[in-house]
């Protein structure tokens, strides 16, 4: 063994851990998130025709549904969260949220952040019983990947929020990582940034992959998640160059990643 000291134990693939308990559990959270959700939509909806003639923003109905995707860490003893900087997120004013994106989880796991933003999801999402009922209920901003015009519309629905001081979340990869490595960033969210002269807030996921990963739904029975808000970046020092901007803010979120990774 002393030849091998130097090799650090990798855990093995997901897809090769699943086990007759780790479906149980499975089984189990959908159903709960399935009946959970419908007795949650109704408050949802109740709240918001409450709040909507004093609330035109919906912060109090995003604050609810803060809380209706944290449920599910709250319940799971095995599933951990931990959230460090929130604290630079603002609770009014414009700003672009960016976050890396390793699994489903992601979403569960930034409503953490419990801070006002508009999400930036797929369209199809908004047509998921219940839970995409809230997402319309919320006024998030839908995307089809790939429909320019639909590219447009979402930009022209971001500018929108970002001009009423409320802050948009995006995911500049467009899509989950099958690996847990940051991929390609897309412009979008920097384009936004530099013309309406609001910052870019990098947010680094770790351990989020071993929630729900890519196309499956078996979760894993120990989750120790981990959300770090880094210090906002400010792009009026990038001369309105949104590639600098987005490979700085990439660079940015890739080194932070392999710091938490590295503290895990």
């Amino acid at each position: 063994m002393r030849g091998n000291a130097h090799l650090r134990w990798v855990d093995p693939p997901i897809h090769e851990r699943v086990g007759p308990i780790r479906i149980l559990i499975s089984i189990a959270f959908w159903a709960f998130l399935a009946l959970s959700s419908a007795v949650l939509f109704i408050g949802a909806l109740l709240l918001w025709a409450l709040t909507r003639p004093f609330d035109a923003n919906g912060r109090v109905l995003h604050l609810y549904s803060c809380f209706w995707a944290q449920l599910y860490f709250y319940v799971n003893p095995m599933w951990h969260l931990r959230v460090e900087g929130r604290e630079r997120l603002p609770w009014k004013g414009a700003a672009v949220l960016v976050a890396n994106h390793e699994s489903l989880g992601d979403i569960l796991v930034l409503f953490g952040l419990y801070r006002p933003f508009k999400w930036v999801s797929k369209a199809e999402n908004f047509k998921l019983p219940l839970i995409g009922w809230n997402m319309r209920l919320n006024r998030y901003v839908p995307l089809i990947r790939g429909d320019r015009a639909s590219i447009i519309q979402m930009m022209a629905g971001c500018r929108h929020w970002l001009s009423r001081g409320v802050p948009i979340l995006m995911f500049p990869e467009g899509t989950r990582s099958h690996d847990g490595q940051v991929k390609a960033f897309k412009d979008g969210a920097f384009t936004l940034s530099i013309q309406e002269r609001c910052p870019i807030i990098p947010v680094v996921l770790t351990g989020t992959a071993r929630t729900m990963p890519k196309h499956g739904l078996i979760l894993q029975q120990a989750v120790h998640a981990r959300v770090r808000v880094l210090e906002p970046i400010d792009p009026e020092g990038f001369g309105g160059d949104v590639h600098a901007l987005r490979d700085h803010v990439r660079d940015v979120i890739i080194r932070e990643k392999a710091r938490m990774d590295a503290e895990r």
